[in-house]
């Protein structure tokens, strides 16, 4: 059977889905909204696809899921909306910026049993993967310490980050959610710092752009997390997992994974530009577990609890550098 997918949102994400549904088979992109008429044309041109409105592919007896790539503050209304029309629905993170209204969309999402699965792209990254498959395979003992660098070649628009919901919300809350996937246990404090190194004027919009985060277990396992929204060489994604009998870790991406030796020394090609090259595999991985999922009727691989665990952490995160302190993660869940 061949799931028909609308994507909801024309932009980045949206192309990027776009083309991961393109690429996976079981899979065919039907139609597209997005206010902005270019946009939308432009997609659905690139996948000879319809272009409808949202009440139009709400109502469409030819949609089976939605992707929704819209921004932020339109996420929850359309994962609601979209439940009660039966629809399956896959979503960009975050569900919403605010806890509690991530909480009531989810009760929505319970009481109509849709199935709902958040993008949370990097669990699907083969080489994360496979870290995460030595990690349950016992080949570095018990979990002890995790590290997670993840810096972005430059800063997005400053029209995004205003509504982005900031840096813990919209790019740290991905570390996150690997934190936990890695950890093997729910966080129990965060201790986070944050700075304005790159771009003052992300500041004056009450933002920052050089973090660093601290995640602690009831149990004593910690993960680091390391986030700058300025990476000059490149787009810097790396994990290292230390545990009792040893060490598994995942390295940066290359143009090539070669290295030239000459009169002047070593040298390797670039990294990978962004996540649009970085992870291109991933989003097709995630794409086909949405797939498998809605037609096993089983629960995702990242669900809507994920997404809210992940934006509980942001929100302990931003408290924590507000007063300087260690949070319990209780402190924002109630």
């Amino acid at each position: 059977m061949t799931m028909r997918f609308a994507v909801l949102g024309a932009g980045r994400i949206g192309r990027v889905h776009a083309k991961a549904i393109a690429s996976t088979d079981g899979a065919v992109l039907v139609a597209v909204a997005d206010p902005i008429a270019a946009a939308a044309e432009s997609l659905a041109a690139a996948h000879a696809c319809a272009i409808r409105t949202i009440d139009e592919i709400e109502a469409a007896g030819d949609v089976d899921a939605v992707v929704i790539c819209t921004p932020t503050d339109t996420h929850a209304d359309l994962i609601e909306r979209f439940a009660r029309a039966g629809k399956a629905i896959f979503c960009e993170k975050p569900v919403d910026l605010d806890v509690t209204r991530v909480k009531n969309c989810l009760k929505v999402v319970q009481e109509t049993g849709a199935t709902l699965m958040v993008g949370f792209n990097r669990r699907f990254d083969p080489h994360f993967a496979a870290l995460k498959g030595a990690i349950d395979a016992g080949k570095i003992g018990k979990v002890e310490m995790v590290t997670i660098t993840s810096r972005d070649p430059s800063p997005p628009p400053y029209e995004y980050i205003s509504r982005s919901g900031g840096i813990f919300r919209d790019m740290t809350i991905h570390d996150f959610d690997v934190a936990r996937w890695l950890l093997g246990e729910e966080v129990e404090t965060v201790m986070a710092s944050a700075s304005v190194l790159v771009d003052a004027e992300i500041g004056k919009r009450g933002d920052y752009d050089s973090v660093n985060i601290i995640l602690r277990t009831a149990s004593g396992r910690q993960a680091i997390i390391t986030n700058t929204r300025r990476a000059v060489y490149g787009y810097d994604q790396r994990i290292e997992v230390l545990g009792s009998d040893g060490l598994v870790a995942a390295e940066n991406l290359r143009e090539a994974n070669i290295e030239i030796a000459n009169a002047s020394g070593y040298h390797k090609p670039p990294l990978m530009d962004f996540f649009m090259t970085r992870y291109t595999a991933a989003y097709a991985a995630e794409i086909a577990a949405f797939i498998k999922a809605v037609g096993e009727k089983s629960v995702p691989p990242t669900t809507g609890d994920d997404g809210l665990k992940a934006l509980a952490l942001a929100e302990a995160a931003l408290k924590s550098v507000a007063e300087g302190r260690a949070v319990s993660l209780s402190e924002v869940t109630g």
